[in-house]
């Protein structure tokens, strides 16, 4: 499978016709986990940085000389507080580097490259890879005393975590056998389950893009 590592990924050699495009490393190292997990043949991932990053990433991307190999372009990236703001951007990001935009979440365009947008948790969700990630331990007694644990660190008067579903994610790695690993670092050494049902839709995306 081909892919992009290294501090200088982003700018490494286009070896795939396909190419998906995620937010930030550890979600790079998640969906190489997955990639792997689902046996997809040829896929190369890159980071391309920060929510405020793709437009600039993708303009220049798309310039380069070998990118005329790509057949099939996704993007995958954090809601945060928006979906529909979240998609806006990339329709933006995709426009200004004259590329092919989709109409809506996971919609296939027509074209050379072909490109697909997924944002995560779902389509018209707000929030982000963690959020999907909390649900495959949600119900557990991990997950009960998680949340025993943030009751407790609220009534003492302690600040509030900015991202909630980062520190839940964080929490429950921090049960497992080697607690300090990232979330993307976590899913290669298979902590996270990838077959769980709220992944469907992940699954499901990248089995699209690559075939």
């Amino acid at each position: 499978m081909a892919r992009a590592h290294q501090h200088g990924q982003r700018e490494a050699a286009i070896e795939s016709s396909t190419q998906l495009l995620v937010e930030g490393n550890d979600q790079r190292n998640f969906f190489e986990a997955m990639a792997d997990h689902l046996q997809l043949p040829g896929v190369q991932i890159r980071d391309f940085g920060g929510i405020n990053d793709l437009h600039r990433f993708l303009a220049g991307f798309a310039a380069r000389r070998d990118f005329s190999a790509v057949r099939r372009l996704g993007i995958i990236r954090d809601a945060e507080r928006s979906a529909q703001s979240a998609f806006h951007s990339v329709q933006s990001s995709l426009t200004k580097a004259g590329l092919p935009v989709p109409d809506r979440p996971r919609k296939t365009t027509f074209g050379k490259p072909a490109v697909a947008v997924l944002l995560l948790p779902a389509d018209q969700q707000a929030g982000m890879l963690e959020t999907v990630l909390c649900e495959t331990f949600a119900g557990t007694p991990a997950d009960r005393c998680i949340d025993e644990l943030l009751a407790c660190l609220r009534t003492s008067g302690a600040k509030p975590p900015k991202h909630p579903e980062k520190a839940r994610a964080r929490l429950w790695l921090a049960t497992r056998e080697e607690p300090h690993l990232s979330v993307g670092v976590a899913a290669k050494r298979g902590y996270w389950d990838l077959n769980h049902r709220v992944l469907a839709g992940v699954r499901d995306f990248l089995s699209v893009l690559c075939k």
